[in-house]
């Protein structure tokens, strides 16, 4: 799967979670469902894809893909 594929997944999961008040359980959702829904793969390519740039990775995003890389 392309890079730009999971990114914009990634944006719209956090686009979902981005009305809860609170950012940290925002992101805690959103990492949730990357672990639930995602192949270990694009995981991985997400985490890896965050580590070097997050360039197009929403706040929200990149948040939750540090706490999956944890």
């Amino acid at each position: 799967m392309h890079i730009e594929r999971l990114i914009k997944m990634a944006n719209d999961i956090s686009d979902f979670f981005n009305s809860e008040s609170d950012k940290e359980l925002a992101a805690e959702g959103v990492k949730k469902h990357i672990q639930r829904s995602w192949d270990p793969r694009m995981r991985q390519a997400i985490i890896a894809y965050c580590r070097e740039d997050g360039k197009g990775l929403s706040p929200l995003a990149q948040k939750a893909v540090q706490k999956l890389a944890s």
